[in-house]
């Protein structure tokens, strides 16, 4: 009787830590497909190609972009805010660096994000910030749904 209650508590103890290390490996996935988003977006940007960057935002009247004390609502709205600050004339892109990302899994379909940015410009300058993100899982991959971005004084 022994035997069989020790056996019974091993194979539960076995498939408790298959379990557990399938969903880690399934949480690092995630992980890294996030962060591949972040990385692809810096690349675009750092092309100069604002279309390619703004890929890895949710293409939705829903998306929310906060930055500053404005609230825009919707993807072609963040796009219009992208082109007058940066891709309009007199205004560049310069080079962006994202760091210090911190990604955390809500759910298999929902990420928070939070991160720096970094850019640096042909004069010199480097704004430089922080922003929270809040990404969602759809079946073409991770997208942006939420932004908040602020400017470091």
């Amino acid at each position: 009787m022994r035997a069989k209650f020790l056996l019974g508590y091993f194979l539960f103890f076995c498939c408790t830590l298959l379990n557990s290390q399938t969903s880690a490996n399934s949480n690092e996935g995630s992980k890294g497909d996030i962060e591949g988003v972040l990385h692809a977006q810096q690349e675009a940007w750092n092309r100069h190609d604002l279309e390619a960057f703004m890929s890895g935002y949710w293409n939705s009247a829903e998306l929310t972009f906060f930055s500053g004390a404005a609230e825009r609502d919707g993807w072609q709205a963040a796009m219009d805010r992208y082109r007058a600050a940066y891709a309009s004339p007199g205004h560049e892109m310069g080079k962006l660096d994202f760091s210090n990302l911190r990604i955390e899994l809500l759910g298999e379909n929902a990420a928070f994000v939070r991160g720096a940015w970094h850019l640096t410009m042909s004069d010199g300058k480097t704004p430089h910030g922080l922003f929270t993100l809040i990404f969602r899982k759809f079946p073409e991959g991770w997208k942006i749904v939420h932004d908040h971005t602020s400017l470091a004084e």
